[in-house]
């Protein structure tokens, strides 16, 4: 019997993640943000999005064994390497230059008489030169600095299989697809100033070193609609920087607003205890305005997060009561 599955991660740079000097050709309409990857996948979806300029690498792991007696006899590897373009835009011309793609690594897997792991690390630099000042040898570089994900995927022979965001750079946002291609997890965090300074030569995976990826699970598809439409419309919305272990809001503090977390991760406490982390793209404080206008958890930042504050009458009742439903934390 054959068992096949996969895992996808799309990488692709949110709006207002440049810092510094690189952020320029953004702000003036030359390079762009990248609008968010859809919530599914379906097969030809990557070359499509690739072909717009959607994102800047993905990564597919696609695999498989052949199980006989529930022991594990054969095993196979696929997927491979999409990497994007970066698109300029001067007036009325667009001068695309296409991303360099890396070596695909795929290590020999870990068998097992019942499962075996895959892993595939995915990865690249955009074409054009970033000449700039580097932590360690050389201390200059004029290429981009290397982005990458690497991926696991574990097949077993009962026909289940789980995957792993196990290593990715500190930029742009990565983006977890499971086999049936739903979005299911987000690197929680994005920090622009140490990739361009650090991703490069050894500090990466086709040097001596891969980074850990602080994942969080990705929030409703609800939610994700309505932080989308609310950003594109809410240029001149609040925004507030938290630093780690700073509270957003306390248990029991009035509060009329919402918040969109834009990047980081927030921990969630109720009563002093601790019931979930919450990654970018969730809708926030809406159940205060549901039960009372008192705030019903602590919300803490676990890493450096940045918040859109959000009216509290910008969203319907409907909607809010959807979203609150699926953020009873302390009930699960």
């Amino acid at each position: 019997m054959r068992i096949e599955s996969s895992v996808t991660a799309v990488s692709w740079i949110p709006s207002e993640a440049i810092e510094g000097m690189p952020k320029l050709p953004f702000e003036f309409g030359i390079g762009h943000y990248d609008e968010p990857p859809p919530d599914s996948l379906s097969e030809g979806d990557l070359e499509r999005l690739r072909d717009a300029d959607r994102f800047r690498e993905a990564n597919q792991l696609k695999a498989w064994i052949e199980v006989e007696d529930g022991r594990v006899t054969g095993r196979g590897h696929a997927g491979g390497a999409f990497v994007g373009s970066t698109t300029f835009r001067f007036g009325p011309k667009d001068i695309v230059v296409p991303g360099v793609a890396f070596e695909t690594l795929q290590p020999e897997p870990e068998v097992r008489d019942d499962s075996v792991r895959f892993v595939q690390t995915v990865g690249g630099r955009a074409g054009f030169p970033a000449p700039r000042r580097v932590s360690g040898k050389p201390f200059f570089r004029i290429h981009s600095a290397t982005a990458w994900t690497t991926l696991a995927l574990t097949i077993r022979a009962d026909g289940s299989s789980d995957h792993e965001l196990a290593g990715a750079s500190a930029f742009p946002r990565h983006w977890v697809y499971d086999r049936d291609g739903a979005l299911a997890e987000k690197a929680g965090t994005v920090d622009f100033k140490q990739w361009y300074r650090e991703s490069h030569g050894e500090n990466t995976p086709w040097g001596a070193e891969d980074s850990d990826a602080f994942v969080t699970q990705a929030e409703s598809a609800l939610e994700r609609r309505i932080t989308r439409d609310l950003m594109r419309a809410g240029a001149a919305l609040e925004r507030r920087k938290l630093d780690m272990d700073e509270t957003l809001v306390e248990q029991g503090q009035a509060g009329g607003e919402l918040f969109v977390l834009l990047d980081g991760v927030l921990s969630v406490e109720v009563d002093g205890e601790e019931v979930a982390e919450i990654g970018p793209g969730a809708l926030l404080g809406e159940r205060a305005l549901l039960e009372g206008g008192e705030r019903t958890a602590t919300l803490t930042a676990r890493t450096r997060c940045r918040v859109a504050v959000i009216p509290g009458d910008t969203v319907d009742r409907e909607a809010l009561e959807a979203i609150a439903a699926g953020h009873r934390r302390e009930e699960s």
